[in-house]
């Protein structure tokens, strides 16, 4: 953990302008690739946005002419805005390069922070990030959202975490183009005010669990 820089970078009321920490972004991260920085964590709330990536296909985007800012990540289309915490874990990788791992590390931060709340989630085979599973309340709905890219062996982008945002956000898209699923937030499953910076010390006391140091949970 002490090898872990993490950087607030804006929370709510002085949300961040996701082009203004897009660049932040790629400053820090070309300062852990040349060793000038270790690894670091940025931790923010962004002005609401949506945003693409690379596989984000035409019907998913928003039907009503919402902007849309296309990014480099992996993953489709989704929304950053108050009341979601964001974290960008800007990490080296051993070599070989084991993508699929990092991820794992940041579904089962998520996992662990919501088993710490209440919220019973899990993954879903086939699908990223991080869920509750359908009950009589309604289908699978994902709480927390990946969508990554390494460059030069350093990892960018990262998760987002819904902790009381307003999830009408997800109306106008097929939010992460999986159009049979719902999304919620740790509010409305625990039918209580959760706040950004409730979860951000629970994620804080956790981020030795995304270092590739750190074991990379299977799929169950």
């Amino acid at each position: 953990m002490a090898d872990m820089r993490i950087e607030h970078v804006g929370f709510g009321p002085d949300y961040v302008d996701y082009q203004q920490a897009w660049d932040h972004q790629r400053e820090v991260h070309a300062q852990v690739v040349s060793g000038e920085l270790p690894d670091t964590l940025l931790l923010l709330e962004h002005a609401a946005v949506y945003t693409a990536g690379k596989r984000t296909e035409d019907h998913e985007r928003p039907s009503d002419g919402t902007p849309v800012i296309d990014v480099d990540r992996g993953g489709k289309i989704t929304w950053h805005g108050p009341g979601q915490l964001v974290g960008y874990p800007i990490v080296r990788l051993p070599n070989p390069v084991d993508v699929v791992a990092h991820v794992r590390r940041l579904e089962q931060l998520l996992i662990d922070v919501c088993t710490e709340l209440g919220v019973e989630t899990t993954r879903v085979e086939g699908r990223s990030g991080v869920w509750v599973l359908a009950d009589e309340r309604g289908p699978d709905r994902k709480i927390g959202a990946i969508g990554i890219r390494v460059s030069h062996d350093v990892t960018m982008h990262g998760f987002s975490f819904n902790a009381d945002c307003d999830l009408a956000w997800a109306d106008p898209i097929v939010p992460c183009g999986i159009p049979d699923a719902g999304i919620t937030s740790l509010s409305v499953e625990l039918g209580r005010p959760v706040t950004v910076q409730d979860v951000l010390p629970l994620i804080e006391t956790r981020v030795s669990g995304i270092t590739a140091a750190a074991p990379a949970t299977t799929m169950a």
